[in-house]
């Protein structure tokens, strides 16, 4: 075919993810988030705040604590999938409605979970970046749906799921149209009991080797244990990641959910300051 007229050049896809495929799209992906905020092409993007938003109090608290570190966008559940039925289970789209409206207030980007299709159109001006967690990497339904969307999508890979099986996922989105997919490792289940998850960062290469689509960690779920999120956040920022999702709280023993993996304010900081500087690090 590379013969006929007006073609330059033909390459065989040959991975079973045709579109999220490095060798349909050699470049690497940049999506932007407006008002000059991008995830990828080069660039770390952090992404903080609270595993479930509270109350009014503590949105507002989170958002100027971002500004003043010069973080840009702001992480937080309004629903929350628990393993048991009791625990909170986040406020819903009228808790999403004013996590939103106090955010964008100070130009800060929203990144929060979905849960079910039905959500998704209600959930559409309220937020800048659908998050798809562990549980819902393969709800395909799910994703085809959010492939209809003109938003970004971050899809975290599953507690079991290999690295092949997230790739194929992000083809689902890709596929139905919605090109601005970021791929997250946030640790996977493994035999070890010493931590809550085995945060994998050897995906961290190989995923930007097999696609174009921006990569993230999620320290906080990866580890599960507070005094081991800064380190695995650096590794990660070595590593090459494009961004990471870091969970912070002004007081994490009071925090109703995810306590244990969450940094206060202060530890959030000296990390922020850490990262910034070793993502500046060039070495001779």
């Amino acid at each position: 075919m590379s013969h006929f007229d007006g073609v330059k050049d033909v390459h065989r896809v040959t991975d079973v993810y045709k579109l999220v495929s490095r060798s349909w799209r050699v470049g690497p992906t940049r999506i932007d988030l407006g008002d000059g905020v991008t995830i990828g092409g080069g660039a770390m993007t952090i992404m903080a705040g609270p595993c479930s938003i509270e109350d009014e109090k503590q949105v507002a608290e989170t958002v100027d604590f971002l500004v003043s570190q010069g973080i840009h966008v702001m992480r937080g559940g309004a629903f929350k999938p628990r393993s048991s039925p009791y625990s909170f289970r986040g406020l819903g789209l009228e808790g999403l409605k004013m996590f939103a409206s106090i955010a964008r207030a100070k130009k800060i980007k929203v990144i929060t979970e979905v849960l079910d299709v039905s959500t998704i159109e209600p959930m559409m001006e309220h937020v800048d970046i659908f998050q798809v967690g562990a549980r819902n990497s393969q709800n395909f339904t799910l994703l085809d749906e959010l492939g209809k969307v003109d938003k970004p999508v971050l899809l975290k890979r599953g507690l079991s799921g290999t690295l092949e099986e997230l790739l194929q996922s992000a083809e689902y989105i890709f596929s139905k149209g919605n090109e601005k997919v970021i791929l997250c490792e946030r640790g996977i289940r493994t035999y070890e009991k010493a931590y809550r998850n085995t945060l994998d960062l050897n995906a961290v290469p190989y995923l930007k080797e097999k696609s174009h689509l921006p990569v993230v960690v999620d320290p906080s779920h990866g580890v599960g244990i507070r005094r081991y999120v800064p380190a695995m956040a650096l590794a990660g920022t070595v590593a090459g990641a494009d961004g990471l999702l870091i969970e912070t709280h002004k007081c994490p023993e009071e925090a109703l959910s995810d306590g244990a993996q969450t940094l206060s304010f202060q530890e959030a900081s000296e990390l922020f300051d850490k990262i910034k500087k070793l993502s500046q690090l060039e070495l001779a």
